[in-house]
């Protein structure tokens, strides 16, 4: 008996151990047919990991990369023992000036931003008030003149700014305290569109390859949006309709999809917007999306966290698994689960979410970020040196406020900016 215990024993943590090294196995015409796309790039890194992937063929199907990520390059080297080099490839539509002068003036205007903080910081109000209406003046995305705005606000104390924000059609955090700060309505922008049918024919919701041909149908000049939107008119399909129907109107109108209901329904409301609102920020809720480092899915997870939480629910896990809602949902889940041991408010949540908790803790450890202090904690939502984390975090919790008002739990955004300076409410790290 003791043997036949022994015996079990070690199969389970062989098993375990193992869990997520079974792989499924792509072949070079495969890989190769498929069209260039940052999704082709995640089955290219797939085939030159394989064992069975010749010297020859990992060398020939380099090529096709779209671009070359650091998972790329490593993969590459130790399949070959050669550096990855890309042929040069002509984009397949020219940029036009007008962008790149778009770009620059952008630019200008984000120097402008930071330095008024900068200027905030250092108490030369005045100098801050100045920067931060030159970067008004200078931008031209709608959320961006919203932020230069409300610092205006905070500076000044006159309610102009408030009313000029609250006229903005685009939906952000900006938005929603300009409103909270008024006593008045949340915007009428906010969409969440009912869909009947359940599918429609000839595309996969969970095929990374149909959604980069949608896509590319997308970027086609002569696209139009609205009928692309309408092909894709599903309950299965509701991100690449939702995503569609905002480029189409160039996101005068906000969507806010809820799908998965009976999967989400044996959440808490809590985590049922958290979850919602992580999906929406990293997705758009598609399910087959691929980011440029092969965070996969609709909630985005890179594959060495995918691998450690099929370890620990002691799962067989292929990363292509990934790219069922429903079990990103159950993932994310059991992720959040951990984070919420030691974080508690939806804002550093999200940053750990985006940078990892090991960045959330050193930041929000610092003396001089999000403790009671003027204009705090709004400096220090501004003033952080990671771009990314920075407004993804200010995202998820607008989309937060509105996924629980969406579940029926009438719930305001400023409550939560007054408690980031509060670590009762927020963390177990301070």
């Amino acid at each position: 008996m003791k043997i036949k215990f022994l015996l079990l024993t070690l199969i389970a943590g062989f098993t375990l151990s193992t869990a997520t090294l079974e792989a499924k196995s792509y072949t070079y015409s495969e890989v190769h047919k498929m069209p260039q796309s940052v999704e082709k790039d995640y089955y290219i890194w797939r085939f030159l990991t394989q064992k069975n992937t010749t010297t020859r063929e990992a060398k020939a199907i380099i090529q096709d990369a779209d671009r070359l990520n650091k998972k790329l390059k490593v993969a590459y080297k130790k399949k070959t023992g050669k550096n990855a080099r890309l042929t040069p490839k002509p984009p397949l539509f020219k940029t036009a000036a007008k962008d790149k002068n778009a770009w620059k003036q952008r630019a200008q205007a984000n120097s402008l931003f930071n330095e008024g903080i900068k200027m905030v910081e250092r108490k030369k109000l005045q100098k801050a008030i100045t920067n931060f209406h030159q970067a008004h003046r200078l931008y031209t995305k709608r959320w961006e003149k919203d932020k230069a705005l409300f610092w205006l606000y905070l500076l000044t104390k006159e309610k102009k700014y408030l009313k000029k924000i609250k006229e903005s059609y685009h939906i952000n955090m900006y938005t929603l305290l300009a409103a909270d700060i008024t006593h008045s309505k949340y915007p009428k922008t906010i969409i969440t569109p009912r869909v009947n049918k359940s599918r429609v024919f000839g595309i996969d919701a969970k095929d990374p390859i149909d959604w980069a041909k949608m896509k590319a149908k997308m970027n086609h000049p002569d696209a139009d949006l609205d009928d692309l939107a309408d092909d894709c008119e599903s309950q299965a399909t509701i991100g690449m309709h939702t995503y569609l129907k905002a480029k189409a109107c160039n996101y005068q109108k906000s969507y806010f999809p809820m799908p998965y209901r009976k999967s989400m329904k044996q959440f808490s409301k809590k985590r049922q917007a958290l979850i919602y609102a992580i999906a929406r920020q990293e997705s758009r809720f598609i399910p087959a999306s691929v980011s440029r480092s092969f965070a996969l899915g609709m909630m985005q997870f890179m594959p060495f966290l995918i691998e450690h939480i099929a370890k620990k629910k002691g799962e067989h896990m292929d990363l292509d698994m990934m790219f069922s809602p429903y079990k990103a949902i159950e993932y994310a889940d059991f992720h959040l689960d951990y984070l919420n041991k030691y974080l508690y408010h939806p804002l550093f949540v999200a940053y750990a979410y985006n940078g990892g908790i090991g960045f959330t803790k050193r930041l929000i450890k610092k003396p001089n970020y999000f403790r009671t202090g003027a204009f705090e904690p709004y400096l220090s939502m501004e003033k952080m040196t990671n771009v990314e984390a920075r407004e993804y975090g200010k995202r998820v919790l607008t989309n937060y406020v509105i996924y629980l008002n969406k579940l029926g739990k009438s719930t305001r955004l400023l409550p939560f900016i007054k408690t980031l300076t509060n670590p009762a409410e927020t963390d177990r790290f301070r």
